[in-house]
């Protein structure tokens, strides 16, 4: 029975690995990944229950300097986000030393009395001597509570940055049911899969000004009575230039992108699924309150 609970922020700057981390921790896809900065948008919820522990965390968006109003909201999705948290992780790369935005996250934990654990991600792409660098210029700032180098893609050092976090959970209800993963509505779920298949392909131009309106999702019985969902997406970019990209040359890219989501969709619904995807242009959408809320950017 659960009798130790709390909240997790994972913070860190754009394409640290945070989405990688909460997914590996709680053992299934329940965040987006890219090679893409900003991947993350809104904050995510993810809960890992074990037998005596709930851990609900929060995966948020790249620490970054705002230029446009999403950036506005992703900004403040992160900041929200580490507030009244019982423990705060903050992901860093191996590069050496200890930066200015890592250090104002620092700041706001010790203000809001959470502990800190430091998690040095991507430890399989780095030198030893990087990885020793980087840990002893954050230990001169910070006393955390533990310091624990990771690879999240290769799943190294994740047992143990896992028992870290569960031993600093406080006594405490169990807030979700045990068979929850996130509190993402499926059709959530399946725009932000369709986003992550199209930053992973498309060209670095284009993916910042992409957003994802699910316009219909409907379950439904095949005719051999298997389950099945048939969901009607659009994808918005910003220019009429950037649609052309999107579609690509006879619709190559469109199905391409198409494709790889509704594998990964049947695979998280454990279903049939049925995609089709229509591409529209929306010019400055990323500046619109009216369209920021309409794609589910409310603050």
């Amino acid at each position: 029975m659960v009798n130790h609970s709390g909240f997790i922020a994972i913070v860190g700057r754009p394409n640290v690995g945070k989405s990688s981390i909460l997914n590996a921790l709680v053992g299934q896809k329940v965040a987006i990944v890219s090679n893409k900065p900003q991947t993350t948008r809104n904050r995510i919820l993810a809960v890992l229950t074990e037998d005596t522990a709930q851990a609900v965390f929060m995966d948020t968006p790249g620490l970054h300097r705002p230029r446009t109003k999403l950036g506005e909201y992703m900004m403040k999705a992160a900041s929200d986000a580490q507030s009244e948290v019982d423990v705060v992780l903050l992901v860093v790369e191996p590069t050496g030393e200890a930066g200015t935005t890592e250090q104002n996250v620092i700041e706001h934990a010790k203000e809001s009395g959470s502990s800190i654990i430091l998690a040095v991600n991507k430890i399989d792409i780095s030198s030893k001597e990087n990885v020793a660098k980087t840990i002893a210029a954050y230990a001169e700032i910070a006393d955390f509570t533990a310091v624990i180098p990771v690879s999240a893609r290769k799943n190294d050092g994740i047992d143990i940055l896992k028992k870290e976090i569960i031993n600093l959970l406080p006594e405490g209800p169990q807030y979700f049911p045990e068979d929850t993963l996130t509190d993402q509505p499926e059709k959530q779920l399946a725009a932000e899969i369709l986003r992550e298949k199209s930053l992973q392909i498309l060209r670095d131009e284009v993916p910042h000004g992409i957003a994802v309106e699910i316009e219909s999702f409907k379950e439904g019985k095949t005719k051999e009575k298997e389950d099945i969902i048939r969901i009607s997406a659009a994808l918005y970019c910003e220019k009429e230039s950037h649609k052309g990209i999107i579609i690509g040359k006879k619709g190559e890219t469109l199905k391409k992108i198409s494709s790889f989501a509704r594998k990964d969709m049947e695979q998280v619904f454990d279903c049939h699924v049925f995609l089709e995807v229509f591409v529209k242009v929306k010019e400055n959408w990323r500046d619109s309150d009216f369209l920021l809320k309409n794609f589910g950017y409310n603050s």
